[in-house]
Parts: C-alpha cells; sequence; structure tokens
C-alpha cells in the first residue's frame, strides 16, 4: 500500500466522499424497510385496554407488541449500524416463533433518520403520533437521539434502551421514561483510560472525539484517569465531514505516541486511513462503539479501493468489551444469537453490530416479561426501575438500572484487536460516571443463556 503526501490526502478524502455519497442511498449492511415491521407481517398499531385501572397501551393489542426505532439505514453511520434494528428484529422473530410475550408478537417499525437530527425529530413524531407505538426502542446514536428525549417524556412514551452510551440517558429523575443501554461512554473512558495510566505511562496521548456528548462524555474519562499533562492534542470533528486530514496532522505534530478514537466506524477507517498517508503510526485506542473489525475492515478496502485489505490498519487497536466477542464461538451466547443469525439474519455479516441489536433485544424481551401480561407504558418503566439491575444475560457485567439511575451496563473488558478480532482479556471493570469514583473488578459470572433462548422477566 502506498499512499503518500497530500496528493494521498486528497484521494482519500475524495473517496470518503463517494462512501457517504453511496450511504446516503443505501446501507451497506443488511436494510429494511422503514415503513413497516422488519420480518413477519406489519402489525396493527390500535391501541387496546390492557392492564392496571383499565388504561389503554397504544401500540397493544391481545397478539401483538408495536415499537419503533429511528435508525442510519443511510447516512455517514449507515455502515454497520444499519445492521443493528434488523437484528433486533431477528431476535424478535426467534421470540414469536416460540409464543412471543405473553402469546404477543413484537413487532418493531424501523424507520431511517440518515443520522439527521432534523429528520429524527420528524421520524419519532411519525411512530407515535400515526403509527401509536407502544415505545421507541434502540433509538441511535448520540447527535439525534438527544433531540427527542425531551418530546418522548413529555409524552410518556416509553424511551427503552437508546443505542448509544452518552451520559445523558442517566438521570431517571429528570427523563423518567428514558433508558440506556450500553455503557456510558465516560465510563468507558475511565476504563480505557486506567489502561492507559497502567501500560503507557509518560506517552503523549491524542484524542479525536466526536463533537457531541459521544466524544465529550469519552474524554471526560480519559481525562479522570490520566495527567493532564498526558493530553498533548485532543481534536474534534462534526459527522458528516469527509477529511479528517486536519485533526490527524494536529494530533501528529503534537507528537503523541497514543491516539484514542472516540469515532463511529466510518472515521475510525478515515482516520487510520489518514495516519498512514502521513506517515504515523501511534498506538490505538478506540471506543467500542467504533471498532468492530468487520464493519471497519470493509471500510478501509472500499475507501482505499482496496489498497487497504482487511483489518491490517487496526490491528493491535485496544478496545473494550462489555459483550462476549463474536470470535468467541464457545460461548453459549455467541452460539444462541449465530443460531438466530444464521435462521433470520442470514443476509448480514455476523458481527458485533448483529450481537449487540440481538443482545438489546433480548434485554427488551425480559423488560416485557417483567412488565406482566396487563402491559402498560407505566408498567414497563416500573419493571425496568425495580428488577433492571439484578438481570442477567449476554453482558459481562450488571445494569445500573434504578429509579434516579437510567444507565445501562456498568462497565466493560479490555479488549484487542488480533488477527482481525477482538480478542479480550482480564477480569470485567465497574465503575460510574462520577468524577474520580473507582474502578474495580467485577467478579461475578456471565450466566449461561436459557435453554429456550428466551429470558423471563
Amino acid at each position: 500500500m502506498n499512499f503518500r503526501g497530500t496528493k494521498s490526502l486528497a484521494y482519500v478524502g475524495v473517496m470518503v466522499a463517494v462512501v457517504l455519497a453511496v450511504a446516503a442511498c443505501g446501507s451497506s449492511g443488511s436494510s429494511s424497510s422503514s415503513t413497516g415491521s422488519s420480518g413477519g407481517s406489519s402489525a396493527s398499531s390500535t391501541s387496546s385496554s390492557s392492564g392496571n385501572g383499565g388504561g389503554t397501551a397504544p401500540g397493544v393489542t391481545a397478539t401483538s407488541i408495536t415499537f419503533g426505532t429511528h435508525q442510519p439505514l443511510t447516512g455517514p453511520a449507515a455502515p454497520g449500524y444499519s445492521e443493528i434494528a434488523p437484528a433486533s428484529q431477528a431476535f424478535f422473530d426467534y421470540v414469536n416463533a416460540h409464543g412471543g410475550v405473553f402469546g404477543r408478537q413484537i413487532h418493531l417499525i424501523i424507520k431511517d433518520d440518515s443520522y439527521n437530527p432534523t429528520t429524527t425529530v420528524n421520524v419519532v413524531h411519525q411512530l407515535v403520533l400515526q403509527s401509536n407505538v407502544f415505545g421507541i426502542f434502540e433509538g441511535l446514536g448520540t447527535p439525534t437521539h438527544t433531540k427527542v428525549v425531551a418530546y418522548l417524556n413529555a409524552e410518556r412514551v416509553p424511551d427503552i434502551f437508546v443505542a448509544s452510551g452518552c451520559p445523558c440517558w442517566d438521570n431517571g429523575s429528570s427523563q423518567p421514561y428514558t433508558f440506556g443501554w450500553q455503557p456510558n461512554y465516560t465510563i468507558e473512558g475511565k476504563i480505557l483510560g486506567q489502561y492507559l495510566k497502567q501500560h503507557f505511562a509518560g506517552k503523549k496521548i491524542g484524542v479525536l472525539y466526536q463533537d457531541d456528548d459521544f466524544g465529550q462524555g469519552g474524554l471526560a474519562g480519559i481525562k479522570d484517569e490520566v495527567s493532564a499533562g498526558s493530553i498533548v492534542s485532543a481534536q474534534p470533528y462534526q459527522p458528516g465531514v469527509t477529511t479528517l486530514a486536519p485533526e490527524i496532522t494536529a494530533i501528529k505534530a503534537a507528537k503523541a505516541d497514543v491516539l484514542v478514537d472516540f469515532t463511529v466506524p466510518i472515521y475510525t477507517a478515515i482516520g487510520q486511513l489518514t495516519s498512514f498517508t502521513l506517515g504515523y503510526k501511534p498506538q490505538l485506542v478506540v471506543s467500542n462503539v467504533g471498532i468492530d473489525p468487520i464493519t471497519v475492515g470493509g471500510l478501509l478496502k472500499t475507501i482505499s479501493k482496496g489498497k487497504a485489505s482487511g483489518t491490517a490498519l487496526i490491528e493491535g487497536a485496544i478496545t473494550d468489551g462489555y459483550l462476549p466477542s463474536t470470535a468467541d464461538t464457545a460461548n453459549p451466547w455467541i452460539q444462541l444469537f449465530k443460531k438466530i443469525h444464521d435462521q433470520y439474519d442470514k443476509s448480514a455479516p455476523f458481527d458485533g453490530n448483529v450481537e449487540y441489536g440481538m443482545a438489546n433485544a433480548y434485554t427488551l424481551v425480559q423488560a416485557l416479561q417483567a412488565a406482566g401480561k396487563d402491559l402498560t407504558r407505566q408498567g414497563l418503566i416500573n419493571a425496568i426501575n425495580q428488577k433492571g439491575a439484578s438481570w442477567t444475560g449476554p453482558g459481562l457485567v450488571p445494569f445500573r438500572y434504578s429509579t434516579s439511575d437510567h444507565g445501562g451496563f456498568n462497565g466493560a473488558r479490555i479488549g484487542m484487536v488480533k488477527g482481525g478480532q477482538i480478542v479480550l482479556s482480564g477480569p470485567p471493570l465497574t465503575s460510574t460516571p462520577a468524577a474520580g469514583s473507582p474502578i474495580t473488578p467485577y467478579s461475578g459470572t456471565q450466566p449461561s443463556p436459557p435453554a429456550s433462548g428466551i429470558p423471563a422477566g
């Protein structure tokens, strides 16, 4: 591979623009109708009398539950992330084939928002007001979902398990209907920061981060663990840009030995190609959300027109994981998800995005079981508040759920890209987002899935 100099950087920018244009026309992963349920027949959105005190539950009938979601099926976040919601529906299809939840089939209306906050607002209003969904599940993206949280809480619509680790989902007192699911980005940043402090003491650190609560939360976590003087350059980027040359050039000029990315996959790839063209070879550290090897490897190959083959440019990258690695084929959760993938979602690669969608769907089924047969919106919220912290499942650490804390998993394990796969090592580590709060090893063990693969409440 031979990229060098200004012309090569311009080439990378042109190719990124092409990739973004292609993504704007259709995702690179699994696709799904943006107007109806993915998999199975469309569900009725008629309200039915159900549950506590004879109240009504929009999106619920005697035989179905309908959720909605906004997803980047197109746009800059589509590569990889477009696989998530279809994988969730694949898990629901599996549950539906085994009788559903209290006899109700679970349906998911997937709407494309192209990772554009304005579109997200329109899509979510359509789902609530026109499709009459029971709730919003797994709405993806920090810059997008922050624009609808206030509306969903004002309307008392369950806003369940947001596909983002933004700290902004965590406050159950001010946003009682919104719940995170994955680790808070500040917790993730702290765990990565501790690793850097322990293994790269005295090294200069540069940070490339998305300029929103995603990147800012991760940066805050890094700063909580490493000394202030260690971070020699912190460079933000805006979603939608086609080049990271100014940011990577600035980090290189600061002589950073370590480059920490809080990036979505396409910007992880752009950053690595830019570093290569500049002859810059720092130790790479990437947030879990931006380092799925299959996704990033495919983007590197596409953007470079095959000159960067596979995952060579991310080999050795340090990351973290709160779910078992898809490379761990002996893990019973991976075996379960692979079985469901092969039956209901085989057009998608079996990667971390598919695992994410199925694991998140598993937790939603757990919540619906806990809410009981007489399903109401408030009943679902109460069930998560009261029981969520005790739930076990595919996660390597517990959830943080309580009435006041709606954050998701409370930690992760350290991982590294080896042989094009993420390999996890060491014990799971847990913490809170609070500045100065300790990072402690988690001594619990991950249980096997139920024999049926379907959780109880």
